[in-house]
C-alpha cells in the first residue's frame, strides 16, 4: 500500500469514475485501475463495484475512506514540516 495508491482511492470514490479521478490525478485510466486493483489485493477485499456508470463504494471501500483520508491529511501534514524545517536548515 503506498501513497499513489491511496490517493487514487480517494479520488475514485470522490469522482465515482475511474476516468475523472485519473483527469483528475493526471494519470491515466488504466494506472488509476492499477493502483486500485493493487489496493485491493493488498487489503483482500473490493473497494468498488464497477458498473457501466462507474464505480459505487463496497461496505468496505465506505467504512475505509475515512481511515484513507485522514492517513493522506497526516501525511501531508508531515510533508509540509520536513519542507518547513529543510527551508530553516
Amino acid at each position: 500500500m503506498n501513497e499513489r495508491e491511496l490517493q487514487a482511492f480517494v479520488a475514485v470514490a470522490e469522482h465515482g469514475r475511474m476516468d475523472m479521478a485519473a483527469r483528475a490525478l493526471g494519470y491515466s485510466q488504466p494506472a488509476v485501475s492499477y493502483q486500485i486493483k493493487c489496493l485491493e489485493m493488498t487489503l483482500g477485499t473490493k473497494l468498488f463495484v464497477r458498473t457501466s456508470a462507474g464505480v459505487t463504494l463496497t461496505r468496505s471501500g465506505a467504512l475505509m475512506l475515512p481511515s484513507v483520508q485522514a492517513v493522506l491529511t497526516l501525511m501531508r501534514g508531515i510533508k509540509a514540516t520536513t519542507a518547513d524545517l529543510a527551508l530553516a536548515g
